[in-house]
This record gives structure tokens, sequence and C-alpha cells, in this order.
């Protein structure tokens, strides 16, 4: 089977073993039962060709591919819906095509063109489209992602590129809300480097020091500028908000903190809603003055899995610092529905952020 795109034909290979029954629409993980297809795309020689769906399984590689040895690896995160219809909705997939180009460009990689992105995520997603599940909470969750392929040990930007999207039905990924550790030793980002692309090095060095906080009891860290460890900046993977005395703040944008969707998303919202918005830095002693005082009425991360992450607790130096209770909070918990009601088609989508599939 070809279909034909805008930018070339992309051969279709259907499984002939569909796994769709394993798929328990009540009980579903996040990230670890796959769809039945993946899709591929190479660059080699300057342009990219020979775009495939196949069914879902190993990537042949070599043990000399540059991306196992520099890093070289890049990937988004992107869901879809399913409504009431039975319709099949992308939520903002074009600013996803934008941000995995940000992270080609900053990692010296090859860019991928609109179309053919679109052409890939679409037909995957609409010949698997059984597997975006309709419960609450619940969505398929996209990991378009790039690596370099050449065969070559040597520090230098790799040749070839094989662009690829995976997917995978998901439910929560917190089942509660969550409690955070304030770093204020290791650190994920520090200016001039990637912090604010999706390259694979950024997760890896965030490991270590999440799992020193887990074993304290802690679901993620907060991390803090480089420089000084007192200005808030992400929570774990996810964009970091307050909300004090009726203000929505978040740390602003810049080479240590990743644009996130969701991010922009909840910025978005809070503006129509006439809500005070601040994106400026926060110090950690600002945020604890107003626990103090009784005016921080709510803290959560925002991203692509979790969506809205409320926080429940923070650990700061030797101390925990209990939140405002999660059933009182009016922002998250409205801006949580709100979007949820958008994703699933039940309120007008005045932004055109859903993008229909088939």
């Amino acid at each position: 089977m070809v279909t034909t795109t805008a930018i070339q034909p992309i051969k279709v290979h259907k499984s002939a073993n569909l796994r769709i029954k394993e798929l328990d629409y009540n009980k579903i993980t996040f990230g670890k039962l796959f769809s039945d297809h993946m899709f591929y795309v190479d660059f080699k020689d300057n342009q990219w060709s020979d775009a495939q769906i196949i069914p879902y399984g190993p990537i042949p590689m070599s043990p000399a591919t540059s991306a196992l040895h520099y890093g070289q690896a890049i990937f988004e995160g992107m869901k879809a819906y399913k409504n009431d219809k039975g319709e099949v909705f992308l939520f903002r997939p074009l600013d996803n095509h934008k941000r995995i180009n940000i992270s080609a460009e900053r990692m010296a990689m090859a860019t991928i063109p609109q179309e053919l992105f679109m052409a890939g995520l679409t037909e995957l997603v609409n010949l698997d489209r059984d597997w975006v599940p309709d419960t609450d909470g619940s969505s398929l969750y996209i990991r378009p992602f790039i690596v370099g392929t050449d065969e070559f040990i040597g520090v230098k930007p790799s040749e070839n590129y094989r662009f690829y999207i995976i997917t995978s039905p998901a439910g929560k990924y917190y089942n509660e809300p969550v409690k955070v550790l304030v770093e204020t030793n290791y650190i994920r980002a520090v200016e001039g480097g990637v912090g604010y692309v999706k390259a694979s090095g950024n997760y890896g060095r965030s490991l270590f020091p999440a799992k020193l906080a887990q074993q304290r009891g802690y679901h993620q860290i907060i991390w803090t500028d480089a420089r000084n460890h007192r200005y808030l900046e992400e929570s774990g993977t996810m964009n970091l908000f307050v909300v004090i005395d009726d203000v929505l703040i978040t740390p602003p944008l810049g080479d240590t903190i990743l644009a996130g969707i969701t991010r922009d998303s909840v910025l978005t919202l809070a503006r129509d809603w006439k809500m005070k918005v601040q994106e400026r830095k926060i110090s950690i002693d600002e945020v604890l003055d107003a626990h103090k005082n009784g005016t921080l009425e709510d803290a959560f991360g925002t991203g692509t899995a979790a969506t809205i992450a409320q926080i429940a607790q923070i650990g700061f130096e030797g101390k925990d610092y209990v939140l405002p209770p999660v059933e009182g909070r009016i922002f998250s918990n409205r801006v949580a529905k709100e979007l949820d009601n958008i994703r699933k088609g039940k309120v007008a989508d005045v932004h055109n952020w859903m993008y229909k599939v088939g």
C-alpha cells in the first residue's frame, strides 16, 4: 500500500499480528504497551527519503552508531485524543514540529519538513486509531524522535539520520499529587547549554538526582538555577507554576528552560480568564515566604505526559512544606478540566489547538 504525500509516498507494511487485544482500556499504564505500527524515514545524501510505516519492533543498529556514542538524539512528546463521536484529534502538533526542529538545529542535526512530519504522524495515528483510548484521563502518547545513524567512531555531526514515530496508549502519569524536593546541588541546565531543547542527554543527567530524591520519599525534584541554586526553574521534566495572592507565576523561558506546549496553553487560558500572569524569576525564598504568610495558593507542574501535576509538598533544606489541599485549589483544577474538555471536544476550541486525524 502506498499513500501519496506532498513530499513523497509513504510505504505502508501492515502488521500480520495485531496486538490490540492486549490493550485493557480500564488498566492503562504509561509507556509500557506500544501500538502495532511505527513510522520512519531516513536522511541521507542531504535529503529525507524512503518513508515507511512498518510493524512495531526492534530497531537494527550498528554498535558504531553515532547517536550511541555522541548523543545526537532528540525527541518530542505529544498526544492524540478520542472524543465522544469516536473522532481522533492531535493536540497542537504543529508546535511539536516547530520544537523538534529547534532541538535539531541546536544539536547540529537534520531538520525535518513540516509536511513530512505531519504526513507520517497522521498516517500512523490513523492506521492505529483503535489504540486511542476514550476512557477518562487516557490518551495515545506519541513519541517522535531523531537519531544520528552514521557508523563512525569520531566526534563530528552525523551525516545520516533516522526519524521515527512510535505510539503508546497512556493513562495518568501521576496517580496522586506529587511531593517534590528542591535540588540545590546537582544542576539540569546552564546558560549557553541545551536545557531549552528536548535532547536525550538532558533527561539522562536528571536521573541520578531524581533517584536520590525518590529514596527520600519524594516523587520528583525542583531544579534551581546553576549559579546560586535559589531561583526555581523546572519541576522534574515539567514546567513549574505557582499561584501567589491570585497571581499565576512561572519562570521565564530562556536557554535553561524548555518552551513547554502545555505551559503555553496554561498561560493562554489564564490570560483568557483575565487572571494576572507573570513570567519572571521566582526564588525558593519567595515561595516559602508566601507559604508562611498564607498567600501560596497553588503549585503544579505542566507537561505532555502529566498535563497538570499538582504539588502537595515541597521539601527544602531538611524541612517539608505542605501546600493547601488539592480539592480546594481553584486555578489548577479549573485549567486541568478545561484542557481535558478542549481535547475531548466538550468545549469550543477557540485557539484551534486540535488537529483532526482522518
